[in-house]
Formats: C-alpha cells, structure tokens, sequence
C-alpha cells in the first residue's frame, strides 16, 4: 500500500530518507488493522477504538510519535461537521483581537478558518513550522484517548464542541457527497451512509465515543477541557464567545463590551459574512494534496435541524434511541 500523503506529510525529523522510512513504516503498520469501506469508497482503518481515513492515520501516528506542544497551546477539538469550523473562527478572533492589533480582521477575510487555525494531524503533521507559534492555537478531530500523550500530560487546553448526531451525519454525507460529485464520482447512498453510521463506521467514529471520550476528560478536567455544543453556541453565541475568552485566559474587559467588541467578532465570524468571503466562495483547502477540497463545502447551511429534510423520522428516532442507549450513565444528554 503507498503513502496517500505527499513525501513531506510526515514529520521532519532528519532527511528525506528518513521520511520516506517512517511512512513506510506507517503503512506496514496500518496494512495489519481491520478495514472497511468509508464513504467515498476508500478504506477505514480501526485503530485504537477509532476509524480512519489513511490520509488522516498516517498523520496521526506521526504527531503520536513526534509532537510536542507549547504549554500554552489551546486545541479546538471535534469530529468532523460538529460546528468546527465556525469554532475555529471565533476562537481566532477573540484569542488574537488585541495581540494583532486589528490584523485578525483581515486575516479571516483572506484566510479559510481552517488554515487560521491548522489541524494537528494535517498541518502540523506535514511540518512542525505550519503553524505560527506566538498564535497557540491549533485543531484536531482526533478521539481524545488517541492523542499524543505530550499534549494529555502537559497543561494545554482543549475545546470540544459536539453536535445532535442526526445534524452531523447529515451535514457529513452532504459534505463527502458534494466533494465526491465535484470530481465525478457517484456519491453512496443516503441509505448505506446511515446504516454505516449508525454501526459505528464513521469517518474519526463511533460517533458517540468521540463524543463521550472528551466529556468524561472535561468531567476529570475542567480547568483543561471546555466541553460545548453547537445548539448551545447558536442559542447564545455572545455568552459562549465571553466563555471561550475567559477560557482563553483573554477575558473581554468592560470597556470591550462597552464598546460592542463582543457582537463585532460574532458579526465576523457568522455564517452569513464568512460564507460570503471570496476566499471561502472560491478557494481550496488541502491543495497540494489529492483530497483537495473547495472551501465552499464549508458552508453549506450551518442550520439546526436540517436532517428533517433528508432523513425519515423513523431513521431520526433510531439515531436517538442509539445515542441515548450510548450516553446512558454518562450524565450527557446533547441537545436534539
């Protein structure tokens, strides 16, 4: 099996020919691991409880190994479609509004959130040096009990935003089924996708395992994990923005709300403005790799509830009977 990522994915750690034994190496390693097929027709491995794409797995057994973070950094953690990238927009702006002096605003206008904020097992992945250290803030959909333990056993901070299951398989399926259509290939099934999901075989999945590794980690650790829901942040995103700084370390001070700083970031950093930008209309994200991905797919509706539209109740009432039987005990209940 050869390498999905570029000779440069893996963490640089003494030449070239070192690389390129590592990711061997790596793929030796994942051609022992039970497989199956994900959504956009490539291979899942399971790995330490958790389902991933190779793309994806590579990079993490990399960062296992390899990373090691500033006690000051702060992850925004999540499985995939959960509300992330808005997230990652508003902890940007309010973590950097006054130590950029105003440069935050036009760095969201010409910058994807995604590339604002880079993923751990991507970005930092394919070279220690994509990120900018005086900005300590990074991003990850990996499971909590998978990350590397350098990050686990320092002080950084985490924070976890989840979402109703139904909501985020949907905006999932639409997501890969958008992606897959955009390079003309057939889409899988509503139907199968669902089935797949509701099984545990999903992208960075089980679903609720993803979700209940990080709530049991900020019931331990409050001080070091932020546990939030995407329902919640839209009910009251002015609250959960103060939140987030305060979390931060970057409260907002009185003369900041006085002066409106707080809705201004919310203004900035909704999806009405974000969707509009021309950098989010037009441009990609992963480009110098084969998953290369429009940034328009980011922003598809952002909306509460939208599984109705594509989802029959009695399939909406399986995935709350599942998650209700997965979450029992557990003192979580997410919103529906």
């Amino acid at each position: 099996m050869e390498s999905s990522l570029p000779s440069t994915q893996i963490l640089d750690c003494g030449g070239s020919a070192e690389r390129k034994n590592e990711a061997k190496n790596y793929n030796e390693m994942m051609s022992t691991l039970p497989k199956a097929k994900g959504l956009r027709g490539n291979d899942y491995y399971l790995y330490q409880g958790f389902w991933y794409s190779s793309f994806f797995l590579e990079g993490l057994m990399s960062v296992q190994e390899h990373f090691n973070p500033q006690s000051t950094d702060i992850f925004v953690a999540s499985s995939p479609k959960t509300g992330t990238t808005w997230l990652k927009a508003l902890a940007f702006a309010v973590l950097t509004r006054s130590r950029l002096s105003g440069s935050t605003t036009s760095s969201l206008l010409i910058n994807m959130p995604h590339d604002c904020v880079p993923f751990l097992e991507f970005h930092v992945a394919q070279n220690p040096s994509n990120r900018d250290l005086a900005i300590p803030l990074l991003s990850t959909h990996v499971p909590y009990s998978c990350l590397p333990k350098s990050i686990i056993s320092s002080s950084c901070k985490i924070i976890y935003i989840c979402r109703d299951a139904k909501d985020t398989f949907v905006s999932w399926w639409c997501f890969v089924s958008a992606h897959q259509m955009s390079k003309n290939v057939e889409p899988l099934p509503l139907e199968e996708a669902f089935e797949m999901f509701c099984n545990g075989i999903s992208i960075l999945g089980p679903y609720w395992d993803h979700v209940l590794g990080y709530w049991r980690a900020s019931l331990e650790f409050p001080e070091k994990i932020l546990f939030l829901t995407y329902e919640e942040m839209k009910k009251d995103t002015a609250a959960h923005a103060k939140k987030l700084a305060e979390f931060m370390g970057c409260s907002f001070t009185l003369e900041e709300e006085e002066e409106g700083e707080v809705q201004k970031i919310i203004s900035m950093c909704s999806f009405e403005k974000l969707s509009r930008l021309e950098v989010n209309k037009n441009g990609k994200l992963h480009l110098d790799t084969s998953i290369a991905i429009q940034n328009s797919l980011y922003f598809r509706k952002g909306e509460i509830g939208d599984w109705a539209n594509h989802l029959t109740p009695e399939m909406g009432a399986r995935l709350d009977d599942i998650m209700e039987q997965k979450l029992k005990g557990s003192g979580l209940k997410l919103p529906r």
